[in-house]
């Protein structure tokens, strides 16, 4: 049943985005050619190839999860192939690879709660390669950052794989430490608080992301690191107390590496500002503005924005990266763009109830934790240009341009979709389980 939902979902998925790229493709062209042909049965054949991974292996898994996060990425490559055709052709690239990882997780880790044997080794990788980013990481945009490491002449970000290593881990440890870390010894200000001793992975946490903050010189990774780890503690403890005192402790380190690092005060005063320093400082976001101001209701069409230069060029720096929304939100328009936040709220929403659903502890929190992953990353890249937050130079999953963004991802949502797996067909077998009973005394009483 539930994956001929998908394969339903999946048809609107493939019009919208064969149209999409023929539209795209005529703006550039002024004919519809084999481009947009190409890039449309490239998608016709990843969502065949998911669509037979999933019947033959996960064949109870939720049905809405691929249909989301394939028109996401259907989107992306669509805008993308209207800022440069060459970034689109490389981003397909890293989509097929993340969709081989993708199926390589669903066929060989079908039981995925084995991972919680490991939880320690997990976290210790998941440490390291944020380490060897600190040390060793560049900047190849000259913006002080340094997220990147170069490994045989390709370039990748660690930390979007950190992220998915320190989830798994914090879900097997918090499963394990949740009666502990919800007793109650003392309390501060009205909120119960556990004994000072349990408050160590909080600190430990904490210390982790605020050292990302300032060796990395960036908001983003250690913003949305913490985040995750205060909405999984939340899930495991349902104590206000400690997303409470986390945030406290956040502002104080943000507080501390505005007064100390340039990277973050250039950062918020840009937000505070922009228009100080339009031509400087505050282009990026001021021209952001002015794109989706520009798009109004319906947008200006796909292909047919200001946000290119004659030749060719992007107005806006990195607007395949962190500023794909702001040219979604001009092409498209409002509509186009509530659309896009309206399947990241579904993403984020389906990915909730499957931790509600789960069954033991483990999964609960890995699948919480992989959809506050989502929801704090849409919402952080979306505020940054939107000038609700400062901007934090993340990417947006599934859309903006980056290998191992969606390379990360597809593994990610390999975990969701395992864990609804489970869950649904437990439920299934406990349904047919429980109708034997009653068939067999209706037998009896007849």
């Amino acid at each position: 049943m539930e994956r001929r939902r998908e394969l339903v979902s999946f048809l609107p998925v493939l019009l919208l985005t064969v149209v999409g790229f023929a539209s795209v493709y005529a703006a550039r062209s002024s004919q519809i050619g084999a481009g947009s042909m190409g890039y449309g049965l490239l998608f016709l054949g990843v969502f065949v190839a998911i669509h037979i991974i999933l019947r033959l292996a996960a064949p109870h898994a939720d049905p809405l999860l691929m249909p989301i996060t394939g028109l996401l990425a259907a989107i992306g490559i669509m805008m993308i192939y209207r800022i440069d055709p060459a970034l689109a052709a490389a981003q397909a690239t890293w989509l097929l690879v993340g969709v081989g990882l993708f199926g390589a997780i669903i066929f060989f880790l079908r039981d995925y709660r084995k991972l919680d044997d490991y939880i320690y080794v997990l976290g210790l990788a998941g440490v390291l390669l944020l380490a060897i980013t600190a040390v060793a990481g560049y900047d190849p945009n000259n913006s002080g950052v340094r997220l990147w490491l170069k490994i045989g002449g390709i370039s990748m970000q660690p930390g979007e794989f950190s992220k998915i290593l320190i989830t798994i881990f914090l879900a097997g440890y918090l499963h394990s430490k949740r009666e502990l870390l919800s007793t109650t010894s003392w309390r501060l200000a009205g909120l119960p608080m556990p004994p000072a001793k349990h408050l160590g992975p909080l600190l430990t946490v904490w210390g982790m992301s605020f050292g990302m903050l300032l060796l990395m010189n960036d908001l983003g990774p250690s913003l949305l690191l913490f985040g995750i780890f205060l909405a999984m503690v939340y899930v495991a403890t349902n104590r206000l107390s400690y997303p409470g005192i986390g945030l406290v402790l956040m502002a104080g380190a943000g507080l501390f590496a505005y007064f100390t690092k340039a990277v973050v005060h250039l950062r918020v005063d840009i937000w505070l500002n922009p228009w100080t320093d339009i031509q400087g400082k505050g282009y990026q976001l001021a021209q952001s503005l002015f794109a989706i101001g520009d798009g109004g209701l319906f947008g200006t069409g796909l292909g047919k924005g200001y946000l290119l230069l004659a030749s060719g060029r992007p107005l806006i720096p990195a607007l395949q990266t962190d500023f794909i929304f702001s040219a979604i939100a001009e092409e498209l328009g409002l509509v186009g763009a509530s659309a896009v936040i309206v399947l990241f709220l579904l993403l984020c929403y389906r990915g909730f109830k499957i931790a509600i659903l789960a069954e033991d502890g483990f999964s609960k929190l890995l699948a919480a934790g992989i959809a506050a992953g989502f929801g704090l990353q849409t919402f952080f890249i979306l505020g940054g240009v939107m000038k609700l937050i400062p901007l934090t130079g993340i990417t947006l999953p599934f859309v903006s341009y980056g290998g191992s963004s969606i390379v990360a991802n597809f593994a990610s949502l390999a975990m969701l979709i395992l864990i609804s797996n489970r869950t649904n067909s437990a439920r299934a077998g406990a349904g047919r389980g429980a109708a034997r009973p009653l068939a067999a005394r209706s037998e009896g009483a007849a």
